[in-house]
């Protein structure tokens, strides 16, 4: 009895069969560490981007108040540490120095002179005008009025003055401040300790070759990703005719889509970015400069869309949102787990309406494809928006000059759903031809 059986085991677990099993599962556990590896690092780029809008949000920048006194500040005591006249300026002052003398000179003396009832006064009066020469005192005011700017130009005076200047600038500089300016400050001080930096040039650094870093290789996991599947596919055609290892490849076929669904709905498919690159004018004639203002910033998977819609108190919302969670993604997770049941089962739980519904029918019903289409056509419309309104925004000028950049983007989440939704037509197609029983 015990020989008569098995021959049987070795016909049902033959080597192909074995060999296909095995090759498959390690390339199933390769497609699966590669898509947690791109889910991942597409959470820390969103993490890191939003940390970077953050932190060089237009309110922490341009319309901060803080920003504007520092800069205006450090420009009032540039200029007045590199004060000097010009030639011109020193002819005017001469001319006003000597106004202010001649007219003190002048009151002096009418002073002196007016009626004088006391005797002392009668004896300065004399006095004044017996020693005193005017008219000399008038002459010599010229000299006077260079020997006063010469001291006014010598350093150790202008360094006075500008200490002077400095200080008072400083009083009112504190008096300046920006209600937000604790809240700004924690923030900032929470970003700095996050990311190990001490600066905004350090932190915008950092970042951006921490950003440059992750966006190739989670681009070089997307492509690799798809690789596995296209070899998947070149098995099928290799084994198209070994009927026999049709549903062992079918089953494991379909574990490689629920890996691509997994990291299509949960990776970062789309990103809005709309900044200021350089605003820069002048002030005093000296530059005035902001850099990177980033106005909007979004970057979401189709999960996390739907979970916002989820979290609206409108109605409306909610409904697109359960829309989207019933055809976009419970349906699509059906019909893999109902054509597995159908290719695996006896024939009356294939021959199941809902089996057989999920299996070959749902496809008018799963909008996977349309959700394609539509996170394309978003993308398409978002973009030209964006980058008809910050075109307006470019300004070029010899006061004022502005350059905008539009950084909008499909991210490699994108990509690998439309993976899905293309592998899954195919496998589709291939179940109509293998399946034992009727397709329709």
């Amino acid at each position: 009895m015990a020989t008569t059986k098995k021959p049987g085991r070795v016909k049902r677990f033959n080597v192909p069969k074995i060999l296909l099993i095995l090759g498959l599962s390690l390339l199933l556990c390769g497609e699966g560490y590669l898509g947690y590896r791109l889910h991942t690092l597409s959470n820390q780029q969103q993490q890191m981007k939003e940390d970077y809008s953050t932190l060089n949000n237009i309110t922490f920048g341009l319309f901060s108040v803080d920003q504007w006194r520092d800069k205006i500040v450090d420009i009032i005591n540039h200029q007045v540490r590199n004060f000097n006249l010009t030639p011109k300026q020193q002819k005017d002052l001469q001319v006003e120095v000597e106004q202010i003398l001649h007219t003190l000179i002048n009151k002096a003396v009418a002073m002196i002179n007016k009626p004088q009832k006391s005797i002392g006064g009668k004896l300065k009066k004399a006095a004044f005008n017996a020693f005193v020469n005017t008219d000399k005192i008038q002459a010599e005011v010229p000299e006077f009025a260079r020997t006063i700017i010469q001291k006014v130009n010598n350093p150790a005076s202008k360094a006075r003055l500008s200490d002077l200047a400095t200080s008072k600038v400083g009083q009112l500089a504190k008096q300046t401040f920006d209600s937000t300016a604790n809240a700004n400050a924690k923030v900032t001080n929470r970003m700095y300790q996050k990311y190990h930096v001490s600066s905004p040039e350090e932190f915008n650094h950092k970042l951006d070759a921490g950003l440059a870093d992750i966006r190739v290789t989670t681009y070089e996991y997307c492509y690799a990703m798809l690789g596995c599947i296209i070899l998947v596919l070149g098995i099928w055609w290799l084994l198209r005719k070994k009927v026999e290892l049709h549903s062992t490849l079918f089953i494991l076929s379909i574990l490689f889509a629920f890996v691509l669904l997994a990291v299509g709905l949960t990776a970062t498919t789309i990103e809005v970015d709309a900044r200021i690159k350089t605003l820069d004018f002048t002030l005093l004639g000296e530059h005035v400069i902001f850099q990177n203002q980033v106005l909007f910033f979004q970057s979401k998977s189709i999960l996390g869309v739907v979970e916002v819609l989820l979290k609206q108190p409108k109605m409306d919302s909610v409904l697109v949102g359960v829309l989207i969670l019933v055809f976009s993604i419970l349906f699509p997770c059906m019909k893999l787990i109902s054509t597995g049941i159908h290719l695996l089962s006896k024939r009356k739980i294939a021959e199941n309406k809902v089996i057989k519904y999920f299996a070959f029918q749902s496809g008018k019903w799963s909008m996977a494809d349309v959700m394609v289409i539509a996170i394309l056509m978003t993308y398409i419309g978002l973009n030209g928006i964006l980058e008809s309104q910050l075109s307006n925004l470019n300004i070029h000028n010899d006061f004022l000059t502005t350059i905008t950049t539009n950084n909008t983007a499909l991210q490699p989440g994108y990509i690998i759903f439309i993976g899905f939704v293309l592998y899954g037509l195919v496998l589709s197609t291939i179940l109509k031809y293998i399946t034992p029983y009727e397709a329709a």
